[in-house]
């Protein structure tokens, strides 16, 4: 009898049942239907930013002046051939640029771009003062003008430090421009 009167109860709320449920389907169908369609028409993602790190740009020589004597009319007479000038030792000021240079150089090998600095878009100018041994290793590093971000401060900083050595630096304590700029 218990049987009876559930398949009597089932059959009486199949009817209702079916419209319900069609209609719960719809619902849920207009909810979820706009997220899917909008993940479907995402435009693709936007290529990631690249930094890298350039050398300063080199002064560009000056050519020399030519000098012309315009006051006098006549020929003047042949001068005496001198003897070429005898080539310049370097000064101490180019000895220092080449040294800077030749730190720049080796510094950029060790110099990464911090990947939050990236993020953030952050660039910035470092000057760092470098302190070398006899023997040319880095001895001791520190900041001369800040960039204005430590993280930026601090990558150079250790750069400077994985460097290890300077062959050939006859300077004891060098001032390292260190550029930090996004392309």
């Amino acid at each position: 009898m218990l049987r009876q009167v559930l398949l009597h109860n089932t059959a009486l709320m199949l009817p209702r049942l079916i419209p319900a449920l069609a209609l719960s389907l719809a619902l849920h169908g207009a909810l979820i239907l706009p997220d899917i369609l909008k993940r479907l028409t995402v435009a693709p993602p936007r290529p990631a930013l690249q930094a890298s790190l350039r050398l300063p740009p080199r002064p560009e020589a000056l050519p020399e002046p030519l000098l012309k004597n315009t006051l006098d009319n006549e020929e003047a007479p042949q001068a005496a051939k001198l003897p070429p000038p005898p080539t310049l030792q370097p000064t101490p000021r180019s000895t220092a640029k080449r040294e800077v240079r030749v730190a720049q150089r080796k510094l950029s090998e060790h110099l990464f771009y911090p990947p939050e600095a990236v993020a953030r878009g952050i660039e910035g100018e470092v000057r760092l003062i470098l302190k070398l041994s006899a023997e040319g290793a880095v001895d001791e590093v520190s900041i001369a003008a800040s960039s204005g971000h430590a993280i930026l401060d601090n990558a150079a900083i250790k750069a400077a430090f994985a460097m290890g050595r300077l062959t050939g630096a006859t300077s004891r304590e060098l001032i390292l421009p260190v550029i930090f700029r996004l392309q």
